[in-house]
């Protein structure tokens, strides 16, 4: 088969792509972890974690620009050979993360009961996801600061000291929150608190190594406002992206939540999962963004399109083992999950989703990763926007307007991931993503 055969870019493909599938899988493990422990508290906590869990996700998630457009910089400054002006786009980035964390913390401890009346928490379930909001977006300033030092690693060709700091916080996180819910009896305030002081001690120790490889390149620690400005345009329109894929994210919880209590906690279940593997088909798009930039920086355009090409050959085969292994295993993650009968059947139904949609979306993820390295982000913004505004929206409208449930829900998210498929591919199949350069041109 052409997808198994040897290449000229496995090596790098794998330097790369497996430790930061192992950074990437680890990530989502605060949520699933999270999930598992708070879904023996009760149906009401587990729901509670699933109103704000869905929004801590998105609003940390848009700000995934600032690992994405930073990656890509750098990468191509890299491979024009420029590891001082490399190192400054980085520090740039972390300043922009500092700013930008601090702003979501103070909006999200004041606006968190409103944000959980606006997902449609019941009165129940309310005073939880209230809980688990104001205390989780105390983490908001250090966990952005990992993106963006992350985001200037992996720009330098550096995806395994990711993976030390992932794996290491996502102990931490663990250990403590088995003791804050276990032993203090802390409840889901405990599983938030946990996560937030391992968010601190992931910036803590990725800040430590940024200053190391800053001061070896010569390069300035202090803010430039040119460089914060540029960085910020760049994620402005892979804000634009993100942000039309968390209106289908947010939208589907909210109909979920609409549909039931027992409805949104096997949701949550099941995007969680689906989420899960998606960051760990990233890492794959994350080798993409790296390299793909450092070729097109050293003008080596046919290694560029070499190199996705093989990505997404490699890509639609983990997609296809993905699908398998979750088809397998279903019974088996909602009983991590849940104890709850009914929570546990609707959740088996909907993994049946995210196994079918695994080689898909690989294929998708792994070409956003090439299209992000190369820097061409507004054609990545227009395209999730025409996604999302006018395939997934009325889909969604639809579901929601004839309480149609659970299964069309999920329908409308597979005719929203269809939708990128065609968009992402339609682009790749030209050239006008392949533009050369220290700095792609606006």
């Amino acid at each position: 088969m052409q997808a198994v055969r040897r290449s000229p870019y496995d090596h790098e493909i794998v330097r790369l792509a497996v430790p930061a599938l192992g950074a990437l899988a680890a990530e989502p493990l605060y949520v699933l972890a999270d999930t598992a422990i708070v879904g023996h508290l009760g149906t009401r906590p587990l729901a509670g974690l699933a109103v704000a869990g869905i929004v801590l996700t998105a609003a940390f998630a848009i700000c995934n620009f600032l690992a994405y457009s930073t990656t890509a910089a750098v990468s191509r400054q890299v491979g024009a050979g420029n590891r001082r002006a490399a190192a400054e786009l980085g520090v740039d980035g972390l300043w922009l993360a500092l700013c930008v964390g601090f702003a979501l913390t103070a909006l999200g401890v004041v606006l968190a009961p409103a944000i959980a009346d606006a997902m449609g928490a019941s009165r129940a379930v309310h005073p939880y996801a209230v809980t688990y909001f104001r205390i989780s977006i105390l983490g908001a300033a250090p966990l952005l600061l990992t993106l963006a030092a992350a985001g200037y690693l992996r720009g330098m060709q550096d995806t395994r000291t990711t993976l030390v700091v992932a794996v290491v916080s996502n102990v931490i996180n663990v250990a403590l929150e088995l003791f804050f819910i276990s032993v203090l009896d802390l409840g889901i305030a405990g599983s938030a608190w946990g996560t937030v002081i391992a968010q601190f001690v992931a910036a803590a120790a990725y800040l430590t190594v940024v200053r190391r490889v800053v001061r070896a390149d010569g390069a300035s620690a202090r803010p430039q406002l040119a460089g914060i400005r540029a960085n910020a345009k760049v994620g402005s329109r892979l804000v634009v992206r993100t942000a039309s894929l968390i209106v289908a994210l947010l939208t589907a919880t909210a109909i979920a939540s609409r549909i039931g209590d027992h409805a949104v906690a096997a949701h949550q279940i099941a995007l969680q999962v689906l989420l899960f593997l998606a960051l760990s088909l990233d890492a794959l798009a994350i080798a993409g963004q790296a390299m793909i930039g450092r070729f097109l920086g050293a003008a080596a355009v046919v290694d560029a399109r070499g190199a996705a090409r093989r990505l997404v050959e490699l890509g639609v085969v983990v997609g296809v083992l993905f699908g398998l292994a979750i088809a397998a295993t279903r019974p088996w993650l909602a009983d991590i999950f849940t104890d709850d009968p009914q929570v546990r059947a609707l959740a088996l139904d909907l993994l049946w989703f995210v196994a079918a949609l695994q080689p898909l979306a690989a294929v998708v993820f792994v070409l956003d990763g090439v299209l992000i390295g190369a820097g061409d982000a507004g054609y990545l913004a227009g395209a999730m926007l025409v996604a999302t505004i006018g395939v997934y929206v009325p889909a969604a409208i639809a579901v929601n307007a004839s309480d149609a449930g659970l299964r069309w829900l999920w329908g409308a998210l597979a005719l929203w991931l269809a939708a990128r498929f065609v968009g992402v591919v339609s682009r790749f199949r030209t050239s006008r993503w392949s533009i050369v350069g220290a700095v792609r041109p606006d």
